[in-house]
């Protein structure tokens, strides 16, 4: 069971959860609340065997996440901000110990933490609608949430670089063809479109489903040779798991597998 949340909702459809900001009235601002709360729902759907990918939104039609709470880092002394270690745990909770797939479905305006909070998703689906930007400098700072690293590593030097300092804005057609989002819907279908990709995933077997995770996010930490290697030996243990079994029979049976993750 998921607990009663004060800024975000949660809902379980089959095997998908479907978790959404929901501050519609400050544009779904990522304040210590927000985080506290992502970090107990992202938390409950990696211990549930029943779910087996989650979808991550915006509440109304404006925006996925326009920011970081300006309102709440306004006063923060800066030595409160490195004994905190400020915004280390978005990384080490929402991507470090989540092993299942998840997927951001960006409805509109993703700037700032917003943006850095869609980059932590496995990928993105993105409504015709969606903006996104690190427009930090505009406040005399920068990114401090993974946006000059990700956004450097899903777009290349050139362009993160000249949106870093820019401030500007990228439209979803132009993140498609960046390569910073997987596919660009229709707006008023993007939930539909997104639950129906989670639904793939989360009919695939889930320990593989994992194992493909781990397998292309190490892509971006290790050499070309280390990558090969660590492939390898997931590929490896796979081959001795029930579902490789049952997978690979099924196949030869032409009939659909029955997973056990395991």
């Amino acid at each position: 069971m998921m607990p009663d949340f004060e800024t975000i909702l949660t809902e379980k459809r089959d095997a998908v959860t479907l978790i959404t900001l929901n501050r519609p009235k400050a544009l779904n601002a990522l304040s210590s609340i927000v985080l506290e709360e992502l970090i107990t729902a992202f938390a409950a759907f990696e211990a549930d065997d029943s779910q087996h990918c989650a979808v991550l939104t915006g509440s109304g039609d404006k925006a996925f996440a326009a920011g970081a709470d300006i309102k709440e880092m306004y006063e923060k002394a800066a030595a409160d901000f490195y004994l905190e270690d400020f915004f280390s745990r978005w990384t080490s909770h929402l991507v470090k110990a989540v092993r299942k797939p998840w997927i951001a479905a960006v409805n509109g305006f993703a700037l700032g933490g917003g943006c850095e909070l869609a980059m932590m998703a496995d990928f993105i689906i993105a409504s015709e609608n969606a903006k996104f930007g690190q427009p930090e400098i505009k406040l005399g700072v920068a990114p401090g949430m993974g946006g000059s690293q990700r956004l450097t590593r899903a777009i290349g030097k050139s362009k993160a670089m000249e949106m870093c300092l820019t401030g500007r804005m990228m439209d979803a057609e132009e993140a498609e063809r960046s390569g910073l989002v997987a596919k660009v819907v229709a707006h008023d279908v993007l939930i539909e479109e997104t639950m129906k990709t989670a639904s793939q995933i989360a009919a695939m077997p889930p320990m593989a489903a994992k194992v493909n995770k781990e397998m292309v996010n190490a892509a971006y930490e290790m050499t070309l040779d280390q990558g090969l290697l660590h492939e390898r030996r997931l590929f490896q243990i796979l081959t001795a798991s029930e579902d490789k079994a049952e997978g690979m029979a099924a196949f030869i049976e032409k009939r659909e597998g029955s997973w056990k993750g395991r």
